[in-house]
């Protein structure tokens, strides 16, 4: 079961690659001129992403010891736990198919921790050295995002540290191809995730990962 909640996760990763390219297309296009010339650009983004994923995989392990606390104290935890990360996996299926932003309102509360840390990200732009991409991206990591917050969720009805770590690790590893090639193919990128059909697709996707959360322990104890 976790290595099929780790596949969700990667697709999940790549499905929401729409928003993803939304929240972080502007960073992503912005390293280019953090990057010094004449220098292959690769290896700074692998060092930002790694520092991003990094982030996301601290996060998972941090809300995934959290939720094993939960369950441990609360009858039933797990299973509530894994019905609000369904909730919060609908609402992002809702927001990208702009049918509602309820998550808007968590992704502006969320700006006001992540401002603080606006200044220190600039200390290491521009790039000396691909590492000083890697600390860029750990704080970046921590942008507002409401697709963060809510395979956050599901790290944390994971029911441990390193399955919620797991859990955002694979999720980070989803959003990737998107995000590397957003730099170079941007032109050809943007229309294609913003457009209404590819948003509808997605929505979908991402409302049928939800409906399989929800589903998924009655389905077990039918055939168990």
């Amino acid at each position: 079961m976790t290595e099929l909640n780790l596949l969700s996760a990667l697709l999940l990763g790549l499905a929401g690659s729409v928003h993803c390219v939304a929240m972080c297309g502007g960073i992503v296009g912005a390293l280019s001129f953090s990057i010094p010339p004449k220098k292959r650009p690769l290896p700074y983004e692998l060092g930002y992403h790694f520092g991003r994923l990094f982030s996301y995989t601290c996060a998972g392990a941090i809300t995934g010891g959290l939720g094993m606390l939960f369950s441990h104290q609360v009858a039933g935890g797990i299973h509530l736990l894994t019905t609000l990360s369904a909730l919060f996996l609908l609402a992002m299926a809702l927001y990208i198919g702009n049918w509602w932003r309820g998550l808007s309102w968590l992704e502006k509360q969320g700006a006001r921790l992540w401002k603080p840390l606006v200044p220190l990200s600039k200390r290491f732009i521009p790039f000396k050295h691909p590492v000083a991409a890697i600390p860029y991206g750990m704080i970046w990591g921590w942008l507002p995002c409401g697709l963060v917050y809510s395979t956050l969720t599901w790290s944390m009805a994971s029911g441990s540290s390193l399955t919620g770590a797991l859990t955002m690790f694979t999720f980070g590893l989803g959003t990737l191809p998107g995000l590397l090639t957003l730099g170079r193919f941007s032109q050809h990128i943007r229309p294609l995730l913003n457009n209404p059909r590819s948003r509808l697709v997605i929505s979908i996707v991402l409302a049928a990962f939800a409906a399989w959360l929800l589903l998924s322990p009655l389905i077990v104890k039918a055939i168990g």
